[in-house]
């Protein structure tokens, strides 16, 4: 198994043994596969559907904060999962009528950087692409919001909530990692990757964390408390 899409493009170049995929982004326009239908190499998986879901968070975010004008985007531009990622969300944004500042980070110290900015000219919100970099900074960028009242949003991953994130809203984990294993169980009693069809989740989550709306002064929208799965108190 391979999960990332870094481990996802090692997995498909450095070896021709079975390999089962999560979390990579979209596997088409990365090129990890040719379709969905076909992945025609020894890859196959679950696609965690971020770019698809994408133009949804933001709307979801927009309702949170209806005065929401500006924002930046921190993404990881080493890896092409995450640019390609970072490309779905600018689109999202800019049909929502929202202007984007883009914040490419590196290493950690781009992301000081990139904090350093923000605080000289506050943006309304901020959008964090996770992914190993983002995630292994995840206190220093919530502890930044902290101080600055700014509303963070990971783009996927509910466990990030746990850490002061806003809200989540994308495939459920467990249906994923469920599917994972039906795939690789699948695999080892002979079928081949690419007789496989990369799956997409079918089960989705929203939540909320009241604790982290209430420390930064927001008011979460009766209609926004509705749709949720699980408001974190």
């Amino acid at each position: 198994m391979a999960l990332g899409y870094r481990a996802a493009f090692t997995a498909k170049t450095r070896t021709t043994l079975p390999v089962v995929v999560s979390d990579t982004g979209d596997p088409v326009s990365t090129g990890l596969v040719d379709n969905l239908a076909r992945p025609s190499g020894h890859l196959t998986g679950v696609s965690d559907m971020t770019i698809e879901l994408s133009p949804k968070r933001l709307q979801l975010l927009k309702e949170l904060v209806p005065t929401l004008r500006r924002v930046a985007i921190i993404w990881n531009t080493a890896d092409a999962g995450m640019v390609v990622r970072y490309q779905m969300s600018e689109a999202a944004a800019r049909k929502l009528g929202m202007a984007i500042e883009p914040f490419g980070v590196r290493e950690p110290d781009d992301i000081e950087r990139a904090f350093e900015a923000m605080a000289r000219d506050k943006p309304d919100a901020l959008l964090v692409i996770a992914e190993y970099l983002t995630i292994a900074n995840r206190r220093r960028i919530f502890d930044f919001a902290a101080v600055n009242r700014l509303p963070v949003l990971f783009d996927e991953l509910r466990f990030l909530l746990d850490d002061g994130g806003l809200m989540f809203y994308g495939a459920d984990t467990d249906e994923t990692m469920d599917r994972v294993a039906a795939l690789i169980d699948r695999i080892l009693k002979g079928a081949k990757p690419h007789d496989l069809p990369f799956e997409q989740p079918t089960l989705f989550k929203f939540v909320i964390n009241a604790k982290t709306t209430k420390a930064l002064g927001l008011t979460v929208p009766p209609s926004l408390l509705a749709r949720a799965d699980e408001v974190i108190e």
